[in-house]
């Protein structure tokens, strides 16, 4: 019993942890370009239901995605032009926009769908899970054949995706010139002007990744996980997603650990409800469903003083004359 537990946790911690990853790798291209993108919250739940309602239109999931890709870059321009063009305050701007779609998505799913602010079950809507060649050779193969059935294979498109997109991240960000740009832009933002960078145009080209990215959280959550959108069915994963950076001091690899550790937490709540524990016997279940959250109070306590942001985060650049 013990050990189809920890198998469940570790296959739960892998599913849970590509929302976040997503998530948080998109923020890392913004904030790594001088942007706070605080707004990840309010993007992950626009692509959510996007995709869930293009998807049981079409009944076609690629398209769900295409959609929920298209609305999320299109909120990372609004978000772009106010806080890169005009100016504007960047934690205003992103604020904005999670309050906005927190209400825009519940009432656009009533409208279309008349169920109570959700939309319907996608069913056959939905992305299927990989079957890996060979699976059911190895299936009865201790460890083997759940390593491969059910760890390795058996698992979204997304998931492969997420986990694929680590090298090619760190790849673009430390050993390319869009990401010599990005960073310098980030770090001191008038020596790259002065070097010739479009300070501006590296921002919108980070923010569109930052919105395409940002995208796929949303439609892992209707697409794989959940099956519908429900109102603020994110709960707070962008504002995680957030917290990985910081706990990754914005360097991909730290950051994607951060989001396995809250997939691990995650998965271990799963596991803790209708559990009676040692001691203190079963655990509420409204305390359980904190935890992820304390855990992210205790991260930012001890880690927000030892990370270091890059130096022109959330300041506006002003060209100088």
């Amino acid at each position: 019993m013990e050990d189809f537990q920890l198998a469940s946790i570790i296959v739960s911690t892998v599913r849970n942890a590509p929302v976040l990853m997503f998530a948080a790798l998109a923020g890392l291209f913004a904030e790594r370009s001088g942007v706070v993108d605080i707004g990840l919250e309010g993007k992950i739940l626009a692509s959510a239901f996007a995709s869930a309602a293009v998807a049981y239109t079409t009944q076609n999931p690629w398209y769900g995605i295409l959609a929920g890709m298209g609305v999320s870059v299109a909120l990372a321009m609004v978000q772009a032009f106010v806080s890169i063009t005009q100016k504007g305050n960047q934690l205003v701007a992103g604020i904005a926009i999670n309050i906005a779609m927190s209400g825009l998505t519940f009432v656009l799913a009533q409208f279309f769908f008349q169920q109570g602010g959700r939309t319907p079950d996608l069913r056959n809507a939905r992305l299927l899970d990989v079957v890996l060649p060979g699976t059911a050779a190895v299936e009865h193969i201790p460890v083997i054949g759940w390593l491969y059935g059910h760890l390795i294979g058996g698992q979204s498109v997304l998931v492969y995706v997420a986990f694929l997109l680590l090298p090619v991240v760190h790849w673009v960000v430390y050993h390319s010139r869009f990401g010599l740009r990005l960073r310098a832009c980030g770090e001191n933002p008038h020596a790259a002007d002065a070097a010739g960078v479009s300070v501006e145009r590296t921002r919108y080209l980070a923010m569109f990744v930052a919105g395409v990215l940002c995208s796929f959280s949303g439609a892992y959550l209707t697409l794989v996980q959940s099956g519908f959108f429900l109102r603020d069915m994110s709960a707070g994963a962008g504002y995680l997603a957030l917290t990985a950076l910081v706990f990754g001091n914005w360097r991909p690899l730290h950051t994607v650990l951060g989001c396995l550790m809250f997939g691990l937490f995650g998965a271990i709540q799963i596991q803790l409800e209708g559990v009676d524990l040692p001691v203190v016997g079963r655990l509420p279940g409204s305390l359980i469903q904190a935890i992820p959250y304390i855990v992210t109070v205790v991260v930012l306590a001890g880690l927000m003083a030892k990370s270091v942001a890059p130096k022109a985060i959330g300041k506006p650049f002003v060209k100088s004359r």
